[in-house]
């Protein structure tokens, strides 16, 4: 199992910026694809943005523009930073390693909650 760690959740005003963590545990994170995924409360979760283990980002209409993902493969994380935040974005947030984009992992961490509240 692709184990990962999410961190650096918290809470944050409107049009705050946040930037969460994905650590890779037992395994090198950049020879796979790697999704941030979210969910709010009494909705279904949904994916926010994925990385390649080429490079190749996709997002969500709902946050292009404002949100980044990248990898630092020294460091074997990858991170979202989360730019002009909406009371909309509030929810959990997990990472995972994907067989691709768009494909929903069997599992998931304990994800990091991020709240966007004045």
């Amino acid at each position: 199992q692709l184990q990962v760690v999410e961190s650096g959740g918290g809470l944050v005003q409107p049009g705050g910026s946040l930037r969460l963590s994905c650590a890779a545990s037992g395994f090198t994170l950049d020879y796979y694809t790697i999704g941030w995924f979210r969910q709010a409360p009494g909705k279904e979760r949904e994916e926010v943005s994925c990385i390649s283990d080429e490079g190749t980002t996709n997002y969500a209409d709902s946050v292009k523009g404002r949100f980044t993902i990248s990898r630092d493969n020294a460091k074997n994380t990858v991170y979202l930073q989360m730019n002009s935040l909406k009371p909309e974005d509030t929810a959990v947030y997990y990472c995972a390693a994907l067989l691709t984009c768009g494909v929903y992992p069997s599992s998931w961490g304990q994800g990091t909650q991020v709240t966007v509240s004045a």
